[in-house]
């Protein structure tokens, strides 16, 4: 907070008006005291290196894809079976169509129809961000 200094420390006040009060800043020793009175919040590593909201974009989609697994394998989140579907390699494919091949290879084991679960899956990335590359601001 800066400190009120009195108008004669300042430039003289113009004639008929009332008295006027200048504010100083404040010496150093008081500013780094009022720094640290109040919590200071820090962003934690991965917010600095990747945008927040796209990592809560991708937290949604990780859980929706689990979500989804279950229904389509019958099964409990525990006993799906051993699969990785990487959001950042279908990415950096070039096609949806390439990104659907993927993706129906992975799931070939499923005796459910998949086609239903793949097209919302690619329409969910369309516009997401990689993560395995860090933004730069």
């Amino acid at each position: 907070m800066a400190a009120p200094c009195s108008p004669e420390s300042g430039p003289p006040a113009a004639a008929g008006t009332g008295p006027r009060v200048y504010f100083q800043s404040p010496p150093a020793g008081e500013a780094a005291a009022e720094e640290e009175d109040g919590p200071v919040r820090r962003q934690g590593r991965v917010t600095v290196k990747y945008d927040r909201k796209e990592l809560r974009k991708r937290l949604h989609l990780e859980e929706w894809i689990l979500e989804q697994l279950t229904v389509l394998y019958d099964c409990q989140e525990e006993e799906i079976p051993e699969l990785e579907i990487d959001v950042d390699e279908l990415l950096d494919m070039e096609s949806d169509e390439s990104r659907s091949t993927r993706v129906k290879e992975l799931l070939v084991d499923c005796y459910k129809p998949t086609e239903v679960f793949v097209a919302d899956l690619l329409d969910k990335i369309r516009g997401m961000q990689k993560l395995s590359t860090p933004q730069k601001k």
